[in-house]
């Protein structure tokens, strides 16, 4: 494996009309996930990513199952549970600008992965271990189960990539939330918050005071989004600015920064200096934008390439 990852998939629906979504009569159902939307985003560039989850033994986890493993990702380590119901959520869009996203996954069975669901030995085999913080908030078991998985992949010497994304709504107490995503910082080979979680940590929207405050903790590598700005990325050795990549129009912004987290590792995966890496996250996280849904606009090689140097083609390929 190059990349493998632990979290929770679920499945969206989205009303096919934009404004509140009670006045929605239908919607389009597709799946989930920051870390399968990071994984997929990987498989798509050609690189071998696996995922470590569980999800019901419904009609919800059979789709998402097909899905993710349809796109390139390995599932053998994808356990179903008998009682605990897949996850759903719905993603209200009224308008490009304002979107809301509603969670349903409480005692989902995901929430009940514990370290006896992840095999050491598939841990060992990659390059990456990639988590985010959403999982750790889920339940005390799946909090067990991130620091469990860090612990084997520092065994292994296997680098740890965590991006915090946080989640308001599923933390009951934001010192605990603050305490957990730290510890795990700590842990971390890289790191790469968004504004808002660099601010929900430190209490600063400064790209530099933050990245300091992820070095204090620990943090070797940090790689901050900054939206539609761009990156900051610093180092112990390096730092510097990413401008971001300019689109005609955003179409849906979530999901963006799972594919710059996929950007950024393909870049270090390939060699790649940490800038150039950033700059193709930049690119992917741009392009995830214009199309709607959290992994049907992920690039592959031939289409990113022509995103980050465009030639004169037809509006359209005949």
């Amino acid at each position: 494996m190059d990349v493998v990852s632990i979290g929770e998939t679920m499945v969206l629906f989205t009303p096919k009309i934009q404004g509140r979504m009670r006045y929605a009569r239908s919607f389009l159902s597709r799946i989930g996930g920051a870390e399968t939307n990071t994984l997929i985003g990987l498989a798509k560039l050609g690189y071998q990513t696996g995922w470590i989850s569980r999800v019901g033994m419904d009609e919800f986890g059979s789709f998402i199952l097909s899905t993710v493993r349809g796109e390139g990702v390995d599932t053998r380590h994808v356990t179903r549970d008998q009682e605990a119901p897949t996850g759903i959520f719905f993603k209200e869009k009224i308008n490009e600008k304002n979107v809301c996203i509603y969670y349903y996954r409480k005692h989902s069975a995901t929430s009940c992965l514990t370290p006896y669901h992840i095999d050491e030995d598939y841990i060992g085999s990659a390059k990456y271990l990639y988590i985010t913080g959403i999982t750790p908030a889920l339940s005390d078991s799946c909090r067990e189960s991130i620091f469990y998985a860090i612990e084997l992949a520092k065994k292994h010497d296997v680098k740890v990539a965590f991006d915090p994304n946080v989640r308001r709504k599923l933390w009951s107490n934001e010192k605990e939330a603050r305490r957990t995503l730290l510890e795990i910082a700590k842990l971390a080979d890289i790191v790469m918050p968004g504004i808002s979680e660099g601010t929900f940590l430190f209490g600063t929207e400064d790209c530099e005071a933050m990245a300091e405050g992820f070095h204090e903790h620990g943090a070797k590598t940090v790689v901050i989004k900054c939206g539609e700005k761009g990156a900051y990325y610093s180092t112990p050795c390096e730092k510097g600015f990413v401008e971001s990549y300019k689109v005609e129009q955003v179409i849906d912004p979530v999901g963006a920064g799972d594919g710059f987290a996929a950007g950024v590792l393909s870049g270090l995966l390939d060699g790649l200096t940490l800038k150039e890496s950033v700059q193709r996250g930049c690119a992917i996280g741009a392009i995830v934008t214009t199309v709607d849904g959290d992994i049907e606009g992920l690039p592959d090689r031939e289409m990113l390439e022509a995103f980050i140097s465009p030639t004169e083609i037809e509006d359209v390929s005949r």
